[in-house]
């Protein structure tokens, strides 16, 4: 990654909570195009976007397989155990969750709702639940998971896509396992961009990496040539380097999906991701 896309990830060992602090139930604060200046400045942006980044570099290539140390609590967030001591942090934290299946009422999900899950295991971080530590699991355990569920919603129930830009965006659900399975493919001794459109290497390689999961499920959920449907992705092959991939991925997240009105106003702010103006250390 580019030094200029570093950013300092929440330290959780620092950030968890006093058990006199107050939690909140979060809510929306970007009420207008206006209102995006004040997110961009504010301490949940860093935060979120640290988080993301430092899970990018903690996965750099890495297989899906790899032998990662988990923590007891990050197996335990899998059957949803958090701490007697930290269960005032649960109402407000699980907000994130509800947030992350896509909306009841359209039957749409896209990148928003992502973000909120992503939000939710920053969340999880800050209160000390997942450690640093648990980077590689977090992506490879938990948000893997959690992508097997959404792909099987979505073809349950034929989820709209939210906010979706049709060929010309990336994908019409996801962004974030684009980001961090690029990572995952930085420096690999053969497989390179221009390899994800041969259905041979996917076929052969998805179980390994997130980036080629997401090409298999695209191609079986469209129909009709790779370079119609997802034209995006398709120039995206002919990048010379998954480094170079990597950081324009990192660079298009922050303009096609942090800095867009329709994505953030459904953002929610609370006391572990506030809205109020990054402090300076």
């Amino acid at each position: 990654m580019a030094e200029g896309e570093r950013q300092s990830p929440p330290d959780s060992s620092e950030d968890i909570p006093p058990a006199t602090q107050n939690f909140i139930i979060p809510k929306k604060e970007i009420h207008t195009v206006p209102d995006m200046g004040k997110w961009k400045r504010s301490q949940a942006y860093a935060d979120y976007i640290g988080f993301i980044l430092t899970l990018n570099e903690g996965v750099k290539g890495k297989k899906l397989t790899f032998e990662y140390k988990v923590s007891e609590e990050a197996e335990n967030l899998v059957a949803t155990v958090v701490p007697t001591h930290l269960a005032a942090a649960v109402p407000e934290v699980a907000v994130y969750l509800k947030e992350s299946v896509g909306n009841s009422t359209r039957i749409d999900y896209g990148t928003g709702h992502e973000a909120a899950f992503a939000a939710f295991l920053c969340c999880l971080c800050k209160i000390g639940v997942l450690r640093v530590d648990d980077q590689i699991a977090i992506v490879f355990k938990v948000f893997d998971r959690y992508l097997e569920v959404m792909r099987k919603l979505q073809k349950t129930y034929r989820m709209e896509p939210a906010g979706s830009q049709g060929v010309w965006g990336l994908d019409d659900f996801q962004f974030l396992p684009f980001i961090w399975g690029s990572s995952q493919l930085i420096d690999h001794p053969y497989l390179e961009p221009r390899h994800f459109v041969d259905e041979k290497a996917v076929n052969e390689n998805h179980k390994d990496y997130m980036f080629l999961e997401c090409i298999l499920f695209i191609t079986e959920m469209k129909t009709g040539p790779f370079a119609e449907h997802s034209n995006q992705l398709w120039n995206i092959s002919a990048v010379p380097s998954w480094s170079k991939v990597n950081q324009g991925l990192i660079r298009m997240y922050k303009a096609e999906c942090l800095e867009k009105f329709p994505v953030i106003q459904h953002f929610k702010f609370g006391s572990l991701l506030p809205i109020h103006p990054v402090t300076s250390c």
